[in-house]
């Protein structure tokens, strides 16, 4: 390999070595400050992630939830308030994406459907168990009481005393 060759190919690594190395300091390069941090990582956590939908943002590891935690940092540089990002997710993914949804009549059963299951299956149990103790036992008649009798007598023959 001539000089010449040579050349390019120490070129050509160095050029791919500043490209990867700036690539390094650019993922690197953390939040302008930790308050935008932590601005931004509070805001996360009130959004709900709308892959998992269980999750928040802050906690999901979705490729979308990603793309969101992005795209409100941007929002947070470009200097807008929490109530404008707020906004601004609603209007563009509903109330859904909020975590805790507000209370309207939207949301009633959300929030009080859980409550009322429970005041109905509690509800149910106690009518069941009154009607329960409603019924008096019936009393035996003597053949029936003939047959229990002699029961308990081949029963307690197999007992040990």
């Amino acid at each position: 390999m001539g000089s010449h060759a040579r050349n390019w190919v120490w070129r050509g690594g160095a050029l791919v070595l500043l490209t990867v190395s700036l690539h390094v300091v650019h993922v690197r390069a953390g939040p302008d400050s930790a308050a935008e941090d932590a601005r931004v990582h509070g805001l996360a956590e009130s959004f709900r992630c709308l892959v998992c939908q269980n999750q928040t943002l802050a906690d999901s590891n979705a490729d979308l939830a990603a793309d969101l935690r992005e795209r409100i940092r941007e929002q947070v540089r470009a200097g807008a308030t929490d109530a404008w990002i707020r906004d601004y997710m609603v209007r563009r993914y509903g109330d859904f994406v909020l975590y805790r949804p507000p209370l309207k009549p939207l949301t009633w059963a959300l929030w009080f459907g859980p409550f009322a299951a429970l005041a109905a299956g509690a509800w149910v149990a106690w009518r069941a168990i009154g009607r329960r103790r409603g019924l008096a036992a019936q009393p035996l008649d003597h053949d029936e009481r003939r047959r229990v009798d002699a029961l308990m007598a081949a029963a307690d023959e197999g007992l040990p005393r």
